[in-house]
């Protein structure tokens, strides 16, 4: 019984910790918006907002580009590397959309009421969709063509991009931080994809 006792304390204790922390990082996530959007320069917005906007279609646009030039120098290394870029954009969209639909979670305009919402943001926000592509465009491309004037310009771009979506406060930092994560991550899980079936194809051929 002293035994079940310690079990109940310690499983009070974790839930305890588990929800104050939460809270504490709920409330360095919305104090930071706050700083970013309440305490922003407006007169900044038209640009973030052409940021926000360019960001998903750059994404789709630069595999097609890159495509189309191999298909013109009749390269399949340029276009491989369109693919790759293409295939990575659609994984961190999957993922990016199956989690908005788990976790569900309100737009911080939605849920503060200081937060100064400047550009349209239909369904959740975790996490940051607009973040996610342009990370996944920024890794993929620089894996891709991995020099210092693709790789520098691409994170700038892909930084912005989730600044952008604070600025114009539809989004909390943990949402964009996230976005960053999955779109980056995306890349990688999309080359040790191509990889793997790259191996299994050459074995095949063997």
């Amino acid at each position: 019984m002293k035994n079940k006792g310690n079990v109940f304390k310690a499983s009070y204790l974790t839930v305890f910790l588990f929800f104050a922390t939460f809270l504490n990082a709920q409330n360095i996530d919305i104090n930071i918006l706050r700083d970013i959007n309440v305490n922003r320069n407006k007169n900044l917005d038209p640009t973030f907002k052409f940021i926000t906007n360019i960001a998903v279609p750059f994404s789709v646009a630069t595999p097609i580009i890159i495509y189309s030039v191999g298909l013109i120098k009749k390269d399949s290394t340029i276009k491989k590397q369109a693919i790759f870029i293409g295939e990575t954009f659609l994984v961190s969209a999957f993922i990016t959309t199956a989690l908005k639909h788990t976790i569900k979670r309100e737009r911080p305009f939605n849920t503060y009421s200081d937060i100064d919402k400047a550009t349209s943001a239909p369904g959740y926000s975790f996490p940051s969709g607009h973040t996610s592509s342009a990370f996944a465009t920024a890794t993929s491309l620089s894996m891709a063509y991995p020099k210092w004037y693709v790789i520098a310009p691409s994170f700038v771009w892909a930084s912005a991009v989730g600044y952008s979506r604070m600025h114009l406060g539809v989004h909390y930092p943990t949402d964009v931080f996230a976005g960053a994560i999955i779109g980056s991550g995306s890349a990688y899980i999309t080359y040790k994809a191509n990889k793997w079936l790259n191996r299994k194809r050459s074995k095949k051929d063997r």
